[in-house]
């Protein structure tokens, strides 16, 4: 389960108008205060009144009176960017219904597919600023990511996006995810479809009956796959939550290297990338309780090897869980067990890492394993 997530005096973040408003209330001075994409348009007075020495304001809306006082004082101001079809300075991941808002009208329509063709034609033209706006929107969305996972323990699934609802191979996913998440773990995914939102689906499905999440797989499987429609296949996804809101919360990690792949609906916290790289890597960082491999291609290949490559050199401390599921897949397809083994012998890590024939086999291989 996700703890709720907060600020320490230490990182004097202030992220939403509630957070401002309670520290002027409670301190009169923002002094060394870093501010992050809250609209402070309402709140002239405040920052005509109060001391905003060494404070950053990144991306806020506010008053010219407002914003020329607190340059004088000696804050420094990052302004919003107009025209960007995202906030490169947001303080907070992102929602599906905000990144699928105007779906109604088609998924073209949304943010999520605007952000993806400016993505593609800004780095098609070189635009440096377009660049280095991406480049702040990671780190924004990395420093958020950190905040809502404090104290959380963190289960990564992998697996492949072409595993289409309706198969044994989606349900069994799903049923991955939901058992971990009712074992008290955080259930983070890629954030696509197939495999990804299967466990995330799990994961949401979690506080409710075992019928539900029955159900929920009949709804999805109308829609497959999320070609040749994805605004087919989110509005599945859209009916699945409005027929059961409130579901378990679970992280989604997608990119928009990426982008002809949508994210799924069913995690509650999105932190979508541009950058790939920092995509995989921060994911797999952040997976403290291990990770579980499904089937996959050359995408999951990669995973793994990711996450043994710090696991054998010990250069995140202790090695983290690692279970790999499907043994034909994982020995006869893709043998990547037979090297992961190898690379483990004699390793701290090689007492972390598993094989299971079985996708329900999975929770019971992580937990005794440590994770």
């Amino acid at each position: 389960m996700l703890p709720t997530p907060h600020h320490t005096s230490h990182d004097r973040e202030i992220e939403s108008l509630a957070e401002f408003d309670e520290v002027v209330s409670a301190g009169g001075s923002l002094a060394g205060f870093r501010v992050q994409a809250v609209d402070l348009t309402g709140r002239t007075r405040d920052l005509l009144a109060v001391d905003t020495t060494d404070a950053v304001f990144l991306g806020c809306p506010m008053e010219p009176e407002a914003a020329a006082r607190v340059r004088l004082s000696g804050a420094l101001v990052f302004p919003p960017v107009p025209d960007l079809p995202l906030d490169p300075y947001r303080g907070r991941l992102y929602s599906p219904a905000e990144l699928f808002a105007s779906l109604d009208a088609g998924y073209e329509s949304t943010p999520d597919a605007r952000a993806y063709a400016w993505f593609r034609r800004t780095r098609a033209d070189g635009d440096i600023f377009a660049s280095a706006m991406r480049a702040l929107h990671d780190d924004s969305v990395s420093d958020a990511f950190d905040e809502l996972l404090v104290g959380a323990r963190v289960v990564g699934v992998m697996g492949g996006h072409a595993t289409a609802r309706g198969t044994e191979a989606y349900a069994g996913a799903a049923r991955l995810g939901r058992a971990l998440a009712r074992s008290g773990l955080t259930v983070a995914t890629g954030g696509g479809p197939g495999a990804m939102e299967a466990a995330n689906l799990g994961a949401y499905a979690a506080p409710f009956d075992d019928g539900m999440l029955d159900e929920a797989l009949r709804v999805l499987a109308a829609v497959p796959s999320f070609t040749p429609s994805v605004t087919d296949w989110a509005r599945a996804a859209f009916e699945v939550r409005g027929r059961w809101p409130s579901g378990g919360p679970s992280v989604g990690v997608p990119t928009w290297f990426y982008g002809h792949e949508p994210p799924n609906a069913f995690a509650a916290h999105i932190a979508k990338y541009f950058a790939n790289a920092t995509r995989e890597d921060g994911l797999l960082a952040r997976a403290n309780a291990g990770v579980v491999f499904l089937p996959g291609a050359a995408g999951t290949v990669q995973e793994i090897f990711d996450n043994a490559t710090p696991n054998y050199y010990g250069s995140r401390g202790e090695p983290t869980p690692m279970v790999l599921v499907d043994r034909a897949h994982w020995t006869e397809r893709f043998p990547a067990w037979e090297l992961l083994k190898s690379l483990a012998r004699e390793r701290a890590m090689e007492s972390r890492i598993a094989l299971v024939d079985d996708v329900d086999d999975a929770p019971q291989a992580l937990k005794h394993l440590g994770g």
